[in-house]
């Protein structure tokens, strides 16, 4: 019976303990990046803990954060947030995560969110196939996991 208890309390802490301290990050739809870079999303790396969420916000309207097939970690869902609407995901599973914004996809509205140190899945999104500009600005975002 003690030994139940215990394992009880610890499992229980440790869900307490990461909901506490998981962090929520914003990242910002814009139709302009603090650089003067047309269609942004602004941070377009982010790297996080498992646990934390982050909230996309459409700062400026016509935009939506949507993941990139083949550039999530297997086995985790989908997203597709609507245009003009503020999306919160929470990220639980480490990896590269590579999103989005749909209309601006091929003016290279793309981002990264790094959970955590593992990036098993690094490859296969560097093998992603992806429009136009959105290519060499995914290249730039890839070349920072690992450096962060």
């Amino acid at each position: 019976m003690f030994r139940s208890t215990t394992l009880l309390a610890a499992v229980f802490s440790t869900v307490i303990w990461s909901a506490a301290y998981a962090a929520e990050h914003e990242v910002r739809m814009l139709n302009k990046g603090p650089e003067g870079q047309p269609m942004q999303f602004d941070p377009a790396f982010l790297k996080i803990a498992p646990g934390d969420s982050v909230k996309f916000v459409a700062t400026d309207k016509g935009h939506n954060s949507e993941s990139i097939l083949g550039m999530i970690p297997e086995g985790v869902d989908t997203w597709k947030g609507k245009m003009n609407e503020e999306i919160t995901l929470t990220f639980d599973v480490e990896g590269i995560y590579g999103y989005k914004c749909t209309p601006h996809f091929g003016m290279g509205m793309v981002g990264i969110v790094q959970v955590g140190e593992n990036t098993d899945n690094l490859d296969a999104a560097k093998t992603a196939k992806l429009p136009g500009k959105a290519k060499s600005r995914m290249a730039e975002l890839i070349a920072q996991v690992g450096a962060n």
